[in-house]
């Protein structure tokens, strides 16, 4: 049995091998090396790198990429729960409305993303429909701030908040929204003291679902942003291709993926905790 249970397992340990453990070794090693002159790693082996992580320029980017990606969360969660709980209601069309939920999918994020910079430019639908309305004379800055960031952050991720808060609604036992309304709940006082704690495993997973990619996004930021919002994605990917600074940039990587890794345990053991 265990050379059996070997044997289908060796696949996976394999990739993971392959994929993810060599990989990471090899960005772990690159981080504690020295950017060459003209790019690339060289000796000697140094911890400079994880320092200047603490450099108030850099310390004001992961400010401002987890200011946004918190914003972002926040929004995705509060146009998804509802969206969730509508879909969970209407017996007649849920999957019809589950499917028009997945059909951004299908379509190329980059697409997506340049969709929406023709939408918010100065000659874009928004503007000349409002300026053709009279509500304006001159153009809105709507395209490259932060503003664009976030909107195009929700947009991207909104199915990642929905899709999690449905599935733990429509476990929900709806007995207890009857006993709710039998003892003489109103309907805000069972959403906030029935639906709503039942569902907080559902709005956490949302929540980190839509969390770590926005922290780690920037074609997002590089397109709406235009430059001007750079976040941790942006300042990895600079380092990598502009600054050929790869040492720098393994460090940025590293730091983020143990920030993230932190907050998954802490949700873990969360989760694990209010299941005792």
């Amino acid at each position: 049995m265990k050379h059996l249970r070997a044997m289908f397992l060796a696949p996976s340990v394999f990739f993971t091998v392959v994929l993810f453990l060599i990989p990471l070794t090899i960005i772990v090693s690159y981080s504690l090396r020295t950017r060459g002159v003209y790019g690339g790693v060289v000796d000697p082996w140094t911890i400079e790198n994880y320092a200047r992580l603490f450099d108030p320029l850099y310390g004001m980017i992961m400010v401002r990429s987890v200011f946004m990606s918190l914003a972002a969360t926040a929004l995705c969660l509060l146009a998804g729960f509802p969206t969730a709980l509508f879909i969970v209601r209407n017996e007649k069309h849920k999957s019809l409305l589950l499917n028009l939920i997945m059909l951004p999918f299908w379509t190329s994020f980059l697409v997506r993303t340049y969709a929406w910079m023709f939408l918010l430019r100065d000659t874009g639908l928004i503007n000349s429909a409002l300026i053709a309305m009279g509500i304006i004379k001159e153009p809105l800055p709507l395209l490259y701030n932060e503003t664009a960031v976030i909107v195009g952050l929700v947009y991207g991720y909104l199915p990642f908040a929905v899709l999690p808060i449905f599935s733990n609604l429509e476990r929900l036992d709806k007995a207890l929204l009857e006993a709710a309304a039998d003892l003489g709940a109103k309907p805000w006082e069972t959403m906030f003291h029935v639906v709503l704690p039942l569902c907080a495993p559902g709005l956490r997973a949302a929540g980190v679902l839509v969390f770590i990619p926005c922290l780690g996004a920037y074609l997002t930021p590089d397109l709406l942003g235009g430059g001007k919002s750079i976040m941790i994605g942006n300042l990895i990917q600079n380092q990598f291709t502009t600054a050929r600074d790869w040492p720098f940039g393994s460090a940025i990587s590293l730091a983020l993926m143990a920030g993230v890794m932190v907050l998954l345990i802490v949700l873990i053991r969360r989760d694990g905790e209010e299941a005792l």
